[in-house]
């Protein structure tokens, strides 16, 4: 469209576009015919495709989207194109599935891989940093789990769908809270372990009299705060 033709006041094109109304009638008939076959394309990749999924499975996602969107806002495309689309993308996804379960290489490339967040009680910063994830974002998964603190956790894992799996600890060590700092009314209420103290950094414990003007051999950082227990 020239820019002499476009004007604020076209209210029909503004609401119509420039296809005729008619056009709005192929529009739902296109929507139903691509919608069913959505469905049983969705249907054919496997019931991961409805929970949480893997980078795989969001980029076969978005690529659906662009695809299906076509036939739906332009009159001169045709539906056929968009289904070609869609079952070069089921086969693909299905000949990459096939390649992540015969090869275990293949599955980290295509799928990623699980990292460690929490090992013993203990915050792997390496891992956080290189996984781009916050300790508030652990911590958060933790209160979830109705965790206190870290003593209470042995593993926290980050799966390559990006799902947290936590294993709890019931040797009922002390560890750093995971209560956010400005609900200071709860974390009074914690319980501290007087001989104790946690990085506040990485959660590391160590005796109070050793942690006095002493660096953490986790992190380095020299800032403790209370153990809970």
């Amino acid at each position: 469209m020239k820019k002499e033709e476009i004007f604020l006041s076209d209210w029909y094109r503004l609401v119509f576009g420039t296809t005729p109304v008619i056009f709005m009638l192929e529009i739902l008939v296109r929507t139903i015919i691509v919608y069913l076959a959505l469905v049983v394309v969705m249907r054919l990749l496997g019931k991961r495709m409805s929970g949480q999924l893997t980078i795989l499975e969001f980029a076969v996602m978005v690529t659906m989207g662009g695809v299906v969107s076509v036939p739906f806002q332009i009159p001169d495309r045709g539906i056929l194109p968009s289904f070609v689309v869609m079952l070069f993308i089921l086969i693909l996804h299905r000949g990459l599935n096939w390649l992540s379960f015969k090869y275990r290489k293949a599955n980290k490339v295509l799928q990623g891989d699980l990292c460690i967040l929490v090992c013993d009680g203990v915050l792997k910063r390496e891992n956080l940093e290189s996984n781009r994830v916050s300790k508030d974002q652990v911590f958060a998964q933790l209160r979830d789990k109705s965790i206190r603190h870290l003593g209470q956790v042995k593993r926290v894992y980050m799966e390559a769908s990006g799902v947290f799996s936590v294993f709890t600890d019931e040797s009922g060590k002390p560890g750093l809270s995971v209560f956010p700092e400005k609900d200071q009314d709860l974390l009074n209420l914690e319980p501290v372990d007087d001989n104790m103290k946690a990085c506040s950094q990485c959660g590391n414990i160590m005796p109070q009299e050793k942690a006095r003007n002493a660096a953490c051999p986790v992190c380095g950082c020299e800032e403790w705060t209370n153990a809970i227990k």
